[in-house]
């Protein structure tokens, strides 16, 4: 599939999905390899950790494998590193690049460069000075491989860094320490300081590829792409670059005006294509703060939509058009209303009651992000299922693995039996290994039991508040996730046949799954991989029960699906929500403070609740009928 190519300040790539886009990359980086190789001359890159590469770094291993891309002539130059770091720490990005890319390729490891975290620090400005030598002494880099932060950060290159700054020691900024504390187990754990390639240096380089996936980079791409050069976003800089690049997936690219706002960006629409007069309209609605039946024939053309009124007519119809679309939404059956008419409602009305299966990823999502529904699904008669992908085992504090493993000993003092105590020990070997654990440290196969057990039993009673039976409730384990550390083995065979045998055990009418890509820790994103491969190996065998199956996508505790997107809105009740807070409730070792709150500190119900009455209260400005709250799906039509 070839990229939409969208006229920016700097070149705009906008790919389907981040898998396609890192193949195009890495494709990129392996023809420079090759072209410099018949030149006669080394290839340097610019290299970046995080996230957004390690797809790119996994397809180059590949074509190394499989293709005979030879690294022989590669140099390297890393773009940072945490100050002070141990270069075999957890989280160190020695580690990193040798894990994903530099010890499954043939590299000379004397020509791999990447930031010293272990020297004094009043070494520090030399050691940096000598860096930016090698570079010039290798002959610049070729090609430099960008992600960014939230805060417009390339590097570390918070915001207040210029143009024209070099290689140094910088203080990181709150917001990239706080969307760091997941990979070092709390904030309190993430070092204050870097080193990092300048903004200067970046400039440099002969080209630039800066990647971003996914819709928490949206609102940050588009300052970037389309806002004024500003040393408060310190990407912007790269639009003074001639050779820059910026590729994106859809979700990342969604708030740039040609995707958001074509209209006023003068670029023609489709006005046949219904998504986009939806689109168009409840943007104008919002926009001008009416409702939808209230929008006249100037508002259409005063603000960049009078092609939409010359091809269809006037406004009063349109909006007759797209507010019908909008109220068949609404429903309170989600399970589909038995013995009326569903022409124009979202879901079935048969077969009635339905067997349900709710795909949560981590053992509180099912209620975080649509326990309104499931409730409503429970009282309505329906076979609800739960299936948890993953034991959420890290995201458990120590000292909670310590309360658990004494009650343990406590109870098996009181009331075990006579003569050996196994929980005393087991106690004991816990506090010891926990004592003894650095921060960012993996836990003993013991703790990570422990811990996978507590939020087993946290969802067992989140689900009995709910009324879902004991043995409606199944417990996945996806090996991918079971590592004990927060970065992950890739997807294999074994999560994708798991699923397919749940599937095919519970032979669902619905199934329910978190299609939310803003998962800062990615699981989401393998989680819903999972069930897409599974549900499309079970068509391509032409499984009959799959025909009857509707599979709805809910989005979890970090955003909410565009108005204009929504398949099924499910209005929620005052007393409904407060249900949902008590099921949210029964997650304790979640409660107060999450492990890894991602960057809004609130607690989880806070955040759903603030969500869903969001929700509706759009539903109402767009001159629908007010809800307390609304969960929102959409359907992936396999």
């Amino acid at each position: 599939m070839h990229p939409v190519i969208t006229p920016e300040r700097v070149p705009v790539s906008i790919y389907s999905d981040s898998e396609q886009a890192s193949v195009a990359v890495a494709q990129q980086i392996a023809d420079l390899i090759r072209q410099r190789h018949g030149e006669g001359r080394p290839c340097v890159l610019g290299l970046a950790t995080g996230s957004s590469p390690t797809r790119v770094y996994e397809e180059l291993v590949r074509m190394h494998r499989e293709e005979g891309l030879s690294f022989r002539n590669v140099i390297t130059f890393n773009l940072d590193e945490y100050y002070p770091m141990q270069p075999d720490s957890l989280q160190s990005y020695v580690r990193f690049m040798h894990e994903y890319l530099f010890d499954h390729v043939d590299i000379p490891a004397e020509n791999i460069h990447i930031p010293n975290g272990t020297i004094r620090q009043e070494e520090v400005a030399e050691y940096c000075r000598r860096y930016e030598a090698d570079i010039e002494e290798a002959g610049g880099i070729d090609l430099q491989l960008l992600g960014i932060g939230r805060t417009g950060h390339i590097g570390f290159n918070e915001p207040g860094s210029g143009a024209s700054s070099r290689t140094r020691l910088i203080t990181l900024d709150h917001i990239t320490r706080t969307d760091a504390a997941s990979d070092f187990y709390g904030e309190e754990n993430v070092p204050r300081r870097a080193l990092t390639m300048g903004v200067g240096t970046i400039l440099e380089a002969r080209q630039i590829v800066l990647m971003a996936w996914g819709e928490g980079k949206a609102a940050v791409i588009k300052r970037m792409v389309e806002g004024e050069p500003t040393d408060s976003v310190p990407a912007t800089y790269l639009q003074r670059h001639p050779a820059v690049q910026v590729v994106l997936d859809e979700a990342a690219a969604a708030e740039l005006s040609p995707r958001k706002t074509p209209w006023l960006a003068g670029i023609s629409s489709n006005w046949q294509h219904e998504a986009t007069v939806r689109k168009a309209v409840t943007w104008l609605a919002r926009h001008l703060q009416k409702p939808i039946l209230k929008l006249t024939d100037e508002d259409y053309n005063e603000n960049g939509l009078s092609d939409l009124l010359a091809e269809s007519g006037q406004a009063y119809g349109i909006n007759i058009r797209v507010f019908n679309q909008l109220q068949h939404t609404i429903t309170g059956w989600p399970g589909g209303k038995p013995n009326a008419d569903d022409s124009h409602r979202p879901e079935r009305a048969t077969p009635f009651p339905k067997r349900v299966l709710i795909f949560s990823p981590h053992p509180d999502d099912d209620v975080i992000s649509m326990g309104g529904t499931l409730l409503r699904l429970v009282d309505q008669g329906h076979d609800v299922h739960v299936a948890y992908q993953t034991s959420g085992n890290i995201a458990v504090f120590d000292d909670e693995a310590i309360r658990f493993a004494e009650f343990v000993a406590d109870y098996d003092a009181a009331l075990g039996l006579p003569g050996e105590k196994p929980a005393e020990s087991l106690y004991k070997r816990v506090v010891d290994s926990l004592r003894q654990k650095a921060p960012g440290q993996v836990d003993t196969p013991e703790v990570q039991q422990i811990k996978g057990l507590i939020r087993r039993g946290e969802a067992k009673s989140a689900c009995r508040l709910a009324g879902i039976p004991d043995e409606n409730a199944h417990f996945m384990d996806l090996p991918f996730y079971e590592t004990g550390r927060v970065r992950k083995k890739p997807l294999g065979e074994e999560d994708i046949q798991l699923t397919i045998d749940l599937l095919n055990k519970i032979q669902p009418h619905q199934i329910y799954a978190a299609g939310d890509l803003s998962d800062p820790h990615g699981t989401h994103r393998v989680c819903l991989s999972a069930i897409f491969q599974a549900v499309e190996r079970l068509k391509a065998e032409g499984t009959e029960w799959l025909k009857d199956c509707w599979v709805w996508l809910y989005r979890g505790a970090w955003q909410e699906w565009d108005i204009d997107q929504i398949e099924m809105a499910v209005p929620i009740s005052p007393e409904e929500l407060t249900r949902k807070r008590r099921a949210i409730f029964k997650h304790q070792s979640q409660k107060d403070r999450p492990l890894f709150p991602g960057a809004d500190q609130r607690e989880f119900w806070q955040r759903a609740e603030e969500r869903n009455r969001t929700t509706a209260k759009i539903y109402d400005q767009l001159g629908l009928p007010e809800y307390e709250g609304i969960e929102a799906f959409v359907r992936w039509k396999y």
